[in-house]
């Protein structure tokens, strides 16, 4: 596999550390690797082969499937419309996140709302500053750490997911997603933690509307703004004052660095608890400083 972007290698080498003892997770056939299994499958032993598809055939033809998938097929478009239905209800007014204050996230929303069940979590830290307050040092991190491509992809890097994927493969489970900061600005602003698919599907049309409303600049100012970077600190300025009792604009390369090693666990890795993993990060950002 050829070289990996910065982004993979310091994701990679970040998670390089985490792997437990256990065993590690099942890896999935590709699906080249089933239809080549099925393949020999039919040719070494052809009359198991035609009993299999027969009964496959069979089952297809039995009247509770027949009608169960009748009926999915006439539920995918009111499905399909509900979705349209969501996203119109939850789709932005880009004009609100072009200029203006930085809105409040919904992920900062929902450790407020969590609050009430974790009375033991710390309160909510977030002073949301212009990004002409921040350092290039603190911008040049981010990018170096999260997306390396940001100025020039249109919110989604198909080199990334391709060289995460290859990557995700050779080590036989999911190391590294391929997100770039349009995505997770997205996501953090708009949607949940979730992973399903459809929240997935959501955050890729956001992200295009995102791309096509706000500039490369505003986007990174909003990224910056609401990223989590410890628990219930979100964004550059409480982070700077809660870890090193200094203002975003007067952060270091040293303490840029730092934070951009954060990012990815910031619960489990920041510059309090120092973890391995952390540090490691830290070092892989540096080198491109």
């Amino acid at each position: 596999m050829r070289s990996l972007s910065p982004v993979i290698r310091i994701s990679a080498a970040s998670r390089a550390g985490t792997r437990g003892a256990g065993p590690s997770p099942t890896f999935c056939a590709s699906a080249d690797e089933i239809t080549a299994f099925l393949w020999t499958f039919a040719l070494l032993f052809p009359p198991m082969a035609n009993r299999f598809w027969r009964k496959i055939g069979s089952l297809f033809r039995v009247p509770v499937v027949t009608s169960t998938l009748r009926w999915s097929w006439r539920l995918l478009p009111v499905l399909v419309m509900m979705d349209i239905g969501y996203l119109i209800g939850i789709w932005p007014d880009w004009e609100l996140y072009s200029e203006g204050p930085i809105q409040r996230s919904s992920f900062i929303r929902g450790y407020e709302f969590a609050q009430h069940r974790h009375p033991d979590w710390p309160r909510l830290r977030w002073n949301p500053v212009s990004i002409d307050a921040i350092p290039q040092s603190m911008v040049r991190a981010v990018i170096v750490a999260e997306d390396a491509r940001f100025y020039e992809h249109e919110g989604v890097d198909f080199d990334a997911l391709r060289e995460a994927m290859e990557y995700n493969l050779s080590e036989k489970r999911l190391v590294y997603g391929g997100s770039t900061i349009s995505q997770q600005t997205v996501k953090n602003v708009f949607l949940s933690p979730s992973r399903n698919p459809l929240r997935k599907w959501h955050e890729l049309l956001l992200t295009i509307g995102m791309e096509r409303s706000l500039s490369k600049k505003r986007i990174l100012e909003h990224y910056l703004n609401v990223a989590e970077f410890g628990r219930g600190i979100y964004g550059i300025d409480a982070a700077a004052r809660y870890y090193w009792n200094v203002p975003a604009s007067r952060i270091t390369s040293r303490q840029a660095i730092e934070l951009a090693a954060t990012l990815p666990s910031p619960v489990k890795n920041n510059p309090k608890t120092n973890t391995r993993s952390f540090q490691g990060r830290a070092t892989k950002i540096r080198r491109y400083f």
